[in-house]
């Protein structure tokens, strides 16, 4: 009986993937998928690409703007931010509420380019721009710009090397698989413009 309540239970509430997003510009884009336990402030700021993975547990804060490419990955536990607050709230103490942003407040638009992946417990600031193809390592808080192909890690995440070498073993021993890489990766930017 307790085994049968647990999964239930886990039926009931546990989260699950959605297959199929619909943008705030009202594109159905049938590949995305995105867990019911990440939480979206401001969906209507938050422009995504097809082919996206959001795991559970995340937190995607679109009110200052939020882009995420084509196919990019992000695992679980993750904060993609684009406000933030902490040093308004130390400036400013109990005058901190109001209608007004208080100075200090933080508002900027972040960026994940297209086949990125965002490894799990990271943290991306508000106006950081991740590029094309990045690999952030677990843990990882990132705080500004990563170059297209870095794999990055760190706190404060740094450039550790190039995706693009791995990729390019791959692909040497599966040269069936290049034109679908090439597509995306020698293709120009379709990020939008800063």
């Amino acid at each position: 009986m307790r085994e049968w309540l647990q999964r239930c239970w886990r039926a009931l509430v546990a989260p699950r993937m959605l297959y199929g997003w619909r943008g705030a510009d009202g594109r159905w884009l049938a590949h995305t998928r995105i867990s019911t336990g990440t939480r979206i402030e401001s969906p209507e700021r938050l422009a995504i690409g097809d082919h996206v993975y959001v795991g559970p547990f995340n937190l995607l804060d679109a009110s200052g703007g939020l882009h995420i490419g084509e196919g990019v990955q992000i695992t679980t536990h993750c904060a993609l931010l684009t406000h933030s607050s902490h040093q308004a709230v130390r400036l400013a103490g109990r005058n901190y509420w109001g209608d007004a942003e208080p100075p200090g407040f933080v508002r900027r638009a972040t960026q994940v380019g297209a086949y990125s992946f965002i490894g799990p417990h990271s943290v991306v600031m508000p106006g950081s721009r991740i590029g094309r193809g990045v690999i952030v390592k677990a843990y990882s808080y990132v705080d500004g710009e990563l170059p297209d192909f870095a794999i990055a890690g760190g706190q404060p995440a740094v450039v550790l090397g190039d995706t693009r070498e791995a990729d390019r073993a791959w692909l040497d021993a599966h040269p069936a698989e290049r034109a679908a890489y090439d597509a995306w990766a020698l293709k120009p930017t379709d990020e939008p413009p800063r």
